[in-house]
């Protein structure tokens, strides 16, 4: 008989009700733990095939993307992340795994609860606190990635002050916004029992709506300058094109990213009279006016193909899907006494099940970007169908170029991580269509 027989034989049917609430909290400490280490393991196991292939020969459809010395300043760009990548999140494993062993979300409740019994500031000091704490340890690793790494392949722009300022309005924003929607769902929590998932849910819904509508022209401002597009005959072919296409488009702007970087982007946001495109000052820079009229022409496919809408409603029911799940959980005991917290609480709950929900979040991931990649497609068709395919294609291989892009990705790291499809798969579509 072993010594863990011999004890629980002994111990009174009291005890023995203790002991097992005991076995199955530690139980579910060490899934807590499986999990992060399982999603750990699977991400590296996919970081290593994808850097595998970092030394393949070029595609000959993109073999006009690189000459040799850029080639090899790509290759040694993706070598360099990858390394950097590993360290970065090697620590970061360490670091937690370290915080659950010792007991440190315990730590953390008895020190807030020390000054205050009010359960909503308790949860915003909780975990204003865990990740103040978070984003600190985590600063180093950025400012070497920002001002080591990205300087040394010529991309950054970002001043040390930008930098720092970046990081004071960041922790400012979460402390608002994030601070204001935590309270209203804790709030719920306290006041209508099991059914506040009901009304986090809503509160959440009408809040990404309101930021899907809002957050160029209120969040994007507080980090970047945005002026619109002068008149001249770049807004005119973009206007002329909208027109061809029954798009009504008089937000176009341009916004100062070579403020940070010299990697160039465009994107859409908003919808009904709220709608705009966005376009970096790098893109213009980088582009021919054909190759930027064909990028705009990807994104007004999105919206004429309802993507953002679609995209919206699927984030929506996603979260009320996970608090649903949550409010099933959250309550039970045993996630608070799995991180070592005697006294039950929402905050603590709320910790445990982000961590077991990983796995469903993993396949809603893999789910929204698998949709991401055909809505792209269905953007790049919409482009070619009422623009033309040549510049739009010019202008994926000359964002590539300039981004130093990996076109030989591991099919299995762009099946788990990719929102786009590659820029062979692209061009590929774009031939084929």
């Amino acid at each position: 008989m072993s010594r863990w027989q011999q004890e629980s034989l002994s111990l009174k049917p009291k005890d023995n009700e203790i002991f097992a609430e005991t076995m199955t909290s530690q139980a579910l400490f060490y899934t807590i733990i499986g999990i992060l280490l399982l999603n750990f393991i699977v991400d590296k196991i996919l970081d290593y095939l994808n850097a595998q292939h970092f030394n393949d020969p070029i595609p000959a459809e993109l073999e006009d993307v690189y000459d040799r010395s850029d080639y090899q300043k790509s290759q040694s760009y993706k070598k360099e992340n990858y390394r950097f990548g590993l360290l970065t999140s090697t620590t970061s494993l360490v670091a937690t795994l370290a915080f659950f062993f010792l007991d440190g979300f315990a730590w953390v409740d008895g020190w807030v609860r020390s000054f205050t019994d009010n359960t909503i500031v308790i949860a915003l000091v909780f975990f204003g606190s865990i990740l103040l704490a978070s984003d600190i340890l985590s600063t180093p690793f950025s400012y070497y990635h920002t001002f080591v790494i990205e300087e040394k392949f010529g991309f950054n722009k970002t001043t040390r002050k930008t930098f720092f300022l970046d990081k004071l309005k960041g922790w400012v924003m979460m402390a608002i916004v994030g601070g204001l929607l935590l309270a209203a769902i804790v709030w719920f929590y306290e006041s209508t029992g099991s059914d506040f998932w009901l009304y986090a849910w809503g509160v959440v819904t009408v809040f990404a709506v309101f930021m899907n509508l809002f957050y160029a022209r209120l969040i994007v401002p507080i980090f970047n300058k945005q002026t619109p597009l002068e008149a001249g005959e770049l807004r005119s072919k973009i206007e002329t094109y909208a027109n061809k296409v029954g798009f009504t488009l008089d937000k176009i702007f341009v916004i100062d990213g070579s403020k940070r970087s010299t990697k160039a982007n465009a994107y859409f946001s908003g919808f009904g009279s709220e709608k705009r495109v966005t376009l970096y000052d790098t893109l213009i820079n980088d582009l021919e006016e054909e190759e930027i009229v064909a990028v705009l022409a990807h994104e007004v496919g999105h919206y004429k193909k309802n993507h953002i809408i679609i995209n919206l409603v699927a984030s929506i029911l996603t979260t009320g899907f996970t608090f649903w799940l949550l409010s099933l959980l959250v309550g039970n005991p045993l996630l608070s006494e799995a991180l070592s917290v005697s006294q039950p609480s929402f905050h603590i709950g709320l910790i445990a099940f982000g961590v077991l929900y990983t796995p469903i979040s993993e396949i809603t991931g893999l789910i929204m970007n698998y949709l991401s990649r055909k809505f792209e497609y269905q953007a790049d068709n919409y482009a070619k169908a009422t623009f033309r395919e040549q510049p739009l294609i010019s202008g994926l291989k000359k964002l590539s170029k300039n981004s130093l892009s990996n076109l030989t990705p591991h099919p299995a790291y762009v099946f788990a991580h990719y929102s786009h499809p590659t820029l062979l798969q692209r061009f590929q579509n774009l031939k084929n269509t």
